[in-house]
């Protein structure tokens, strides 16, 4: 008798299908509870600021990460960075979170696209093993290892109570250039930028930033001896003025206390050129770049390695060329190799560097400086590692993947998105490009505003239904920008003559001026070598990059953007006290918290509690400064306001102040009207940090405003906003250069310069000038393609 077979039960391991989120309170999120689809690719969308990170990367991610650090040792964990439990009810269905975020990478001037990603590991083995002539091992090749030797006498153990003393000598040969010491540039420091010769030490001879007589460097000149601290610079003697420039690190002994003596020089090499020059602080950079002359290396012609290093060669290359190679050449370099021994190797580099070509950076070369890639650049880079991943069941989280990426570009970044969704694992992306959220199995629009009016699910669903949904994103989603019916004409041009930085072969063009010019072309096609290498910022130019905004909990778009400046001014004067009471940075400061607000409690690996102040409750200033009013509202009021309410409070009555109502006008003009002033830096978005950069710099006197990319982290819905605001600019008399890849802003120029017609070698030509109807007329490039299928002709 046959028994029939009983329906199959689902296992129970397969129905932790769903990551749950309840109760999720960081930044602006209000109370969210949202279940995203495990092993599926969702979109999180919503105007800039509307609380989309805070839930992808504050909540999900961040939470993720923590639990996987707490399964490591408490003595591990010691040395690992503690994060805080996020502010959520419940979160279930979490899987390991690898997040690629759009952080810039770290502007060390030591590291290139090469050292960052692995590639010069493996080509440095490579030489090590096939390189002729052999020199020695892969430290042999490298620019950041220096060549050493030492003599010396060693002690060798004979057995019990045997010793003998024997000399013996030590070598080992690293690639770095001698000569520039693996910078492939050598500094020329011009001494009268450092001090007037005419006076004294203690008549404030010096004039590097930070080297003041008063504190701790006074205190050093005065008591080391070396030179009469009173006797001007210009008589010293020649081994007074060789102590004072050129003396390295002493040991010295002053009222007892040890210090170091070190000489300007060393000192200057040491705090400043050591970094790179774009991470130092405006006033240091200034100094740098008046003091001091930098030109490539006569000895490594600057690629940083050592004549024995450049010596070696594989196929009539070495290291030195297969860096300075464009990857997706250096790629047909390695395939060209046949060795057996280094089969497991050459595969590996070959993988590695066939990434780079399929998510679209194949025009960069190993030798680039990791802290001169974008935004966009350095994130598909981190990307690289990932796509070749054994890793299944994953949570990937991606910031903007479509940052810095022609119409052209986005459709490969999309078929590495589903490929990773496709392995079985769950793809996080906030996202608000159109094309980038067309592939999404699942979509969570956040808002309905920014700031205080976001941090509410509107929508979770499919795109269908998101089009239908009648929220911000679902009425912009199919939005279409017409192209321009009237353009501007021109009230002059600049001219740019022979171009030739970076990849571009000899360009000629001319920018017209007092109109909106939009540079555009795929990724690495040459715009930003074209603009920032031939418009540099400067006289009468105001160049508005995509730099990271550097701050800490403590600073806020009140004192970034200098507002606080004329708020102290105003309180003071109105109240007869100091200004700097009214800082919590500075004498107003609530002396509990030292004006954090917070007291943070350290709990060794344990994640740190962060609890408000009960002395000033969160205020940051001490009571008695609180008393003093101005309009009505102490300092702690004001901070809280929105720049739309402290835009009404100083623009008429009692509390007018026309110098904080123009800062205001302009952060309102750029969108961020929703902002609190006093709201930390750390908790802004990446759009929003963009647009307050933006507002710092309208303030600036200049007649030409060049922007990278303004677009970045913007909502469709915002994009219309910031095209009013640089027609503004324009009807102002000023001149616009902006390097854009969105459709919206293309179509809204007045002329259009593309750039390509590919990427790396095969970019670096001006393939069109005109206007947008023009481009479109012609269908001539990609961008004129994609241009005419956006705008439907």
């Amino acid at each position: 008798m046959s028994t029939a077979t009983p329906p199959s039960t689902p296992h129970v391991a397969d129905s932790h299908d769903l990551i749950r989120v309840q109760g999720a309170r960081v930044n602006n999120l209000r109370d969210v509870s949202v279940e995203i689809p495990k092993r599926r690719l969702t979109v999180f969308t919503g105007v800039s600021g509307s609380g989309k990170s805070s839930l992808v990367f504050g909540t999900i991610a961040a939470e993720s990460q923590r639990m996987i650090n707490e399964t490591y040792s408490a003595f591990l964990q010691g040395f690992m960075p503690t994060l805080a439990r996020p502010e959520v009810d419940l979160l279930d269905g979490l899987t390991t979170a690898i997040i690629v975020d759009q952080e810039r990478m770290g502007a060390n001037s030591r590291s290139t696209v090469g050292t960052a990603t692995d590639a010069n590991a493996m080509l440095r083995i490579l030489f090590s093993r096939l390189g002729q002539p052999h020199i020695g091992s892969p430290n042999a090749y490298s620019f950041n290892v220096p060549s050493v030797k030492a003599t010396g006498a060693i002690t060798v153990d004979r057995g019990v109570g045997k010793t003998k003393t024997e000399k013996a000598t030590f070598t080992r040969l690293g690639g770095m250039c001698p000569r520039c010491e693996g910078m492939g540039s050598i500094n020329d420091i011009d001494l009268s930028a450092l001090y007037d010769d005419s006076l004294s030490l203690n008549e404030g001879a010096i004039t590097i930033p930070g080297y003041s007589m008063e504190g701790w460097y006074g205190r050093i000149f005065r008591g080391c001896g070396y030179f009469d601290p009173d006797k001007p610079i210009g008589k010293y003697t020649k081994r007074e003025q060789h102590d004072l420039l050129h003396r390295e690190p002493t040991k010295i002994k002053i009222d007892g206390i040890n210090l170091t003596y070190s000489g300007l020089i060393p000192s200057i090499q040491k705090s400043f050129l050591a970094k790179d020059i774009d991470a130092l602080q405006p006033h240091i950079r200034a100094f740098v770049e008046r003091a001091v002359t930098f030109t490539t290396c006569p000895d490594c012609d600057g690629t940083r390695l050592s004549q024995e290093a450049r010596s070696s060669k594989i196929q009539g290359k070495n290291i030195a060329d297969a860096c300075a190679m464009q990857i997706s050449d250096l790629a047909a370099w390695v395939r060209g190799i046949r060795e057996p021994s280094v089969t497991p190797l050459l595969a590996g580099l070959q993988h590695l560097l066939d990434s780079f070509e399929k998510i679209g950076l194949g025009y960069l070369s190993l030798d680039r400086p990791s802290g001169t890639l974008s935004g966009g650049e350095a994130q598909r880079t981190k990307m690289i590692r990932h796509l070749g991943s054994s890793l299944t069941d994953v949570t990937y989280v991606f910031d903007e993947p479509t940052i810095g990426l022609h119409p052209h570009d986005i459709q490969r970044m999309n078929e590495l998105l589903l490929q990773l969704r496709d392995k079985g694992n769950t793809v996080l992306v906030v996202e608000h490009k159109p094309e980038a959220i067309a592939i999404a199995d699942h979509v969570v629009d956040l808002g309905p505003g920014a700031g205080t009016d976001g941090g509410t699910i509107c929508y979770a669903g499919t795109l269908e239904g998101l089009r239908a949904s009648g929220t911000i994103t679902g009425r912009h989603l199919d939005d279409r920008a017409a192209l321009k019916e009237t353009v501007r004409t021109p009230t002059g041009k600049l001219e740019i003559r022979g171009a030739t930085a970076n990849n571009l072969q000899d360009v000629d063009v001319d920018v017209p001026l007092g109109v909106l010019v939009v540079v555009t072309g795929v990724a690495g096609s040459g715009k930003s070598s074209l603009v920032h290498g031939s418009i540099p910022a400067g006289a009468g130019v105001v160049s508005i990059d995509q730099g990271a905004i550097r701050g800490s909990r403590r600073s806020n778009p009140a004192t970034y953007t200098g507002l606080l400046d004329p708020i102290r001014k105003a309180f003071a004067k109105a109240n007869g006290v100091k200004p700097a009471l009214f800082s919590a940075n500075s004498e107003g400061a609530c002396p509990s918290c030292n004006g954090a607000g917070v007291i943070y409690t350290d709990l060794g690996m344990m994640a740190g509690v962060a609890a408000p102040c009960e002395d000033c409750e969160g205020k940051r200033f001490q009571a008695s400064v609180l008393e003093y009013r101005f309009g009505g509202r102490d300092i702690s009021e004001v901070l809280a306001m929105s720049v739309t309410e402290a835009e009404k409070f100083f623009g008429a009555g009692e509390a007018r102040t026309p110098a904080a109502h123009a800062i205001l006008d302009r952060l309102a003009d750029v969108g961020l009207g929703y902002l609190s002033l006093g709201q930390p830096l750390t908790t802004l978005s990446g759009g929003e940090r963009q647009r307050l950069k933006l507002a710092t710099h309208m303030a600036e006197k200049g007649g030409v405003y060049v922007l990278d990319e303004p677009t970045t982290g913007l909502h469709l819905a915002d994009v219309e906003q910031l095209l009013g605001l640089l027609d503004r600019l324009v009807d102002a008399g000023k001149s616009v250069i902006v390097i854009e890849h969105h459709q919206a802003v293309m179509a809204h120029a007045d002329w259009l310069i593309d750039l390509g017609p590919g990427a790396g070698h095969d970019g670096g030509r001006v393939v069109f000038e005109g206007t947008p109807a023009d481009l479109v007329a012609a269908r001539s490039t990609l961008t004129g393609e994609h241009l005419a299928a956006y705008v439907g002709s």
